[in-house]
């Protein structure tokens, strides 16, 4: 049974730790045959994910991105491949699996948000890899949802309340090529695989999207009606959505964040609400502070994440496993 190796600023929620660390130190048998290793402990690892929402491993014989490849092929999840994605962030693909994991410039704080939330097709698992840490800054921030939830229902009750009602609507603008100087940069042509706008707006019809061409070719495109909040299991739910980083900051040249979000009943959200919670998730926010070599493992229901600024060169890639499709569901 694989055992949590204390670090500084761990959290404790009921019988769970965030984040889950694991210390290579204590498993020499790891070097020489990482990949069998984490294939052993495969659905122990998994399991560990879930239950505490992210897992550590430090001090593990990992070097460079192949053997980042190898530890997740050896999770044995579905690949989601970047180019499947509808995600927001320019990336570049290192491997099939691997990609980096947000082109934006260093200076540019990425909030805290679910991957892929605002999107009907969300990944289940994200894996990070720091090849190279900042200079300085640049940690990558992860918070528990089910915590933020339970945090909210005392707090705003009104506020999670509407949220579990009448869902969401996100409405982002995409430029026509990439733009690696914003967080929100990728082109609709890569975000819906497509090359014509015909091809467009095929995709975004199959996946209930409404949408306006803009007359220097951007696309301005909302999304169906989908849910805020994900119940795990009976008596745990998170906070599962992108309210604070769209709400908070989807802005560049062609996006205005207060135009970003509303609620699928199609009313404002509640701008205090929103604030405060965006408070609450800083205030239980665990910052990974990377060091070469470390992988995170993280549930992606259950662990929001986020990034700090940072200064110098910063290598941190990302894998993401097991699409899953969301659809709300009125009460």
């Amino acid at each position: 049974m694989l055992s949590n190796f204390p670090v500084e600023g761990q959290q404790s929620y009921d019988d769970t730790t965030f984040p889950f660390v694991i210390n290579g130190a204590n498993h020499p048998e790891a070097v020489g045959r990482f990949g069998e290793w984490v294939s052993e402990y495969r659905d122990e690892l998994l399991d560990l994910m879930t239950k505490h929402g992210a897992v550590l491993l430090r001090g593990f014989p990992v070097d460079g991105i192949p053997d980042f490849d190898t530890c997740v092929t050896a999770l044995g999840l579905e690949n989601f491949p970047y180019k499947k994605s509808l995600s927001n962030a320019v990336r570049v693909n290192k491997t099939e699996r691997v990609f980096t994991a947000n082109e934006a410039p260093s200076t540019a704080q990425i909030l805290f948000h679910h991957e892929m939330a605002q999107t009907p097709l969300f990944p289940e698992h994200i894996m990070f890899y720091c090849e190279k840490p900042a200079d300085a800054g640049g940690a990558t921030p992860i918070c528990r949802s089910d915590v933020l939830y339970d945090r909210l229902k005392a707090e705003c009750p009104e506020f999670l309340q509407k949220c579990e009602d009448a869902g969401l609507k996100y409405t982002n603008v995409m430029p026509s090529d990439n733009d690696a100087q914003s967080g929100l940069g990728r082109s609709w042509r890569s975000t819906l695989g497509v090359e014509t706008k015909e091809e467009a707006e095929g995709r975004l019809r199959d996946l209930g999207y409404s949408w306006e061409w803009q007359e220097d070719g951007c696309l301005k495109a909302t999304t169906p009606q989908l849910p805020a909040v994900m119940e795990i299991s009976p008596g745990r739910s998170t906070f599962f959505n992108q309210i604070i980083a769209a709400y908070c900051g989807w802005k560049d040249e062609r996006n205005d964040p207060s135009k970003a979000i509303r609620h699928g009943d199609e009313t404002p959200l509640d701008a205090a609400a929103v604030l405060r919670c965006a408070e609450i998730a800083e205030e239980i926010a665990f910052d990974v502070p990377w060091q070469a070599g470390d992988i995170a493992l993280i549930d992606n229901r259950i662990a929001m994440h986020a990034r700090r600024p940072f200064k110098g060169s910063r290598k941190v890639l990302a894998s993401l496993g097991t699409m899953r499709r969301q659809s709300f569901v009125s009460s």
